[in-house]
């Protein structure tokens, strides 16, 4: 029962942590006050939550990674695939290196296999908590767009990295050889894995649909299992179930194209994932937070293991290695980009520069998460010999801290350091999002033509078809003119026209819905008819908002 009240607390801090954001005098990001809601349940509560990092990851990891992949921009991804690759293994090696030379130099009494096991682990990227700081502070979409890519992929380097390097704490043996081998199968496994998984499966529930029907609420059921299938299956084939998860989830907004699933099962899907999402993402933060007083009491045992007597020493390698991964990550997107750009003058591109403050911000980004605490609690507790494994909550303490002041950093830094920087619609977004309007205004109207006529031909009433028709065209043939207009001062114009007349439509459905609830209040109409008519309202409404 102590389990399940703790379970319930932690959604309860949850559901808080979204009030209390707003509530706050100060601008807070998300994870840090689910951080220290967690932190008071674990001061109030008997009984601390026992975290079986395993467990963790099959539970919390999957389906997050599975939504972030399937809704990350494919154009974005694969436009700046080149980059995103450089930032997912490319800086996570330099990483490992770096940070772990560093760790071993600022405390010799820890290992080098295992400061690089520590470098490891906090090189993973965690998007959620850059989701929720990017939420209150302007960072321009294309940037957005790497972060999440780099996020998805170094989950997976990071992890390979530190394996190898535990291998080596534990048999003093470290193989290249072998290292690479295992990371192209645990790349390649994990991928074909998530891909096989979420291809079979679709198959299979389309032909049971097909031939049997489809069963409410059961291709929302099918859709939240895929990840967890895919991330089973990789795992059970020694490969990355993190990249099996988010490749199921590229799959799957490819799968989507297709457009064979109901528009109510979109938006019913849409919002349970949504509430996977939310509730998944604080839960994650909740117990990092619930995990704060064991950690801190691992400290004491942390402070012996440093050879140092002063606390303050560990305050002070916490910091120095934060910050310490902070410049080696500003170090390999400085050089990057000056290899980036003397390559375009090479070939004759146009170059621009960006920001300083931009590239501060790209560094200031690379907040850690929920990855790099699960990871480190799988440390092993002794070695073969059956000695304790050396410097484990020391190893732990530092992962922790780093977590916290990373978040900090960027929730603080971030928004000061790109206030007042202005950030250009991407050209090529605004040409995609005209065409498909055109395109789609026009197939509308050709719809409405053809079906005024087959209704017509069917013997419906002639008369109310023709006028109904025009009605409707006239509403598309406004969206073609306003889309094909070629001089910059009207599509301006036709632009603001749009959002005037967007204003107007929320107000009036808006309005509607109010009488709607005010005629149920009243009992003249029955609940049914008020839920059919204002969930209409709402689609309409959801609509016009996006």
């Amino acid at each position: 029962m102590d389990s399940i009240e703790i379970v319930l607390a932690m959604l309860l801090a949850v559901v808080a942590s979204a009030y209390l954001v707003r509530m706050l005098p100060v601008s807070m990001p998300l994870p840090l006050v689910q951080i220290g809601l967690g932190a008071g349940i674990a001061s109030v509560s008997t009984h601390g939550v026992q975290m079986d990092p395993d467990l963790f990851f099959l539970l919390f990891l999957p389906p997050l990674l599975f939504l972030d992949g399937w809704r990350i921009p494919k154009s974005g991804l694969f436009r700046d695939k080149a980059i995103i690759l450089e930032l997912a293994f490319g800086l996570v090696i330099f990483t490992v290196l770096g940070a772990g030379f560093l760790i071993h130099w600022l405390i010799p009494a820890m290992p080098l296999p295992v400061a690089f096991a520590l470098a490891a682990i906090v090189s993973p990227t965690d998007p959620v908590a850059v989701g929720s700081i990017a939420s209150r502070a302007p960072i321009p979409k294309r940037l957005m767009h790497i972060l999440e890519g780099e996020s998805l992929l170094n989950d997976a380097s990071g992890l390979v990295c530190f394996r190898f390097a535990i291998a080596a704490a534990m048999t003093g043996v470290f193989s290249i050889t072998e290292a690479s081998l295992t990371f192209v199968w645990l790349v390649a496994g994990g991928i074909g894995a998530g891909l096989g998984v979420t291809l079979a499966i679709t198959w299979a529930q389309r032909w049971l649909f097909r031939h049997f029907g489809e069963p409410a609420g059961s291709p929302i059921l099918v859709n939240l299992l895929i990840p967890f299938g895919a991330y089973l299956v990789a795992e059970h084939l020694h490969a990355s179930g993190i990249l099996a998860a988010v490749a199921a989830g590229v799959t799957m907004s490819y799968v989507e194209l297709s457009g064979q699933v109901m528009a109510a099962t979109r938006i019913q899907r849409s919002a349970v994932w949504d509430t996977v999402q939310f509730a998944l993402n604080g839960v994650m933060f909740v117990l990092l937070g619930e995990q704060l007083p064991t950690i801190m009491e691992g400290a004491r045992v942390s402070l012996d293991q440093s050879g140092h007597l002063n606390p303050w020493w560990l305050v002070l390698y916490a910091f120095s290695i934060s910050f310490g991964l902070m410049a080696l990550r500003f170090i390999w997107v400085w050089t990057a980009l000056r290899i980036t750009l003397f390559k375009r003058t090479r070939r004759g591109e146009e170059v621009r520069k960006p920001h300083w403050r931009l590239l501060l911000a790209t560094s200031l980004a690379g907040v850690r998460g929920a990855i790099t605490l699960a990871g480190v609690m799988t440390l092993p507790l002794a070695l073969p010999s059956g000695a304790p494994f050396p410097a484990r909550d020391l190893t732990i303490f530092l992962a922790s801290t780093v977590i916290l002041i990373s978040l900090v950093a960027a929730s603080v830094g971030l928004p000061r350091l790109l206030r007042g920087m202005h950030f250009p619609e991407e050209p090529a977004e605004q040409k995609e999002e005209d065409l498909a309007r055109r395109e789609a205004a026009s197939a509308a109207i050709a719809a409405v033509e053809r079906t005024q006529i087959e209704q017509m031909q069917a013997g419906a009433e002639n008369d109310m078809y023709p006028e109904a028709a025009a009605r409707v065209i006239a509403l598309y043939q406004h969206r073609l003119d306003t889309t094909t207009a070629v001089d910059d001062e009207d599509v301006a114009r036709f632009r603001k026209l749009d959002m005037a007349e967007r204003v107007l439509r929320l107000a009036a459905l808006q309005a509607e819905r109010r009488a709607i609830f005010s005629l149920a209040r009243h009992e003249h109409i029955s609940d049914e008819i008020s839920r059919k008519l204002v969930r209409e309202i709402d689609l309409v409404e959801a609509r016009h908002k996006h």
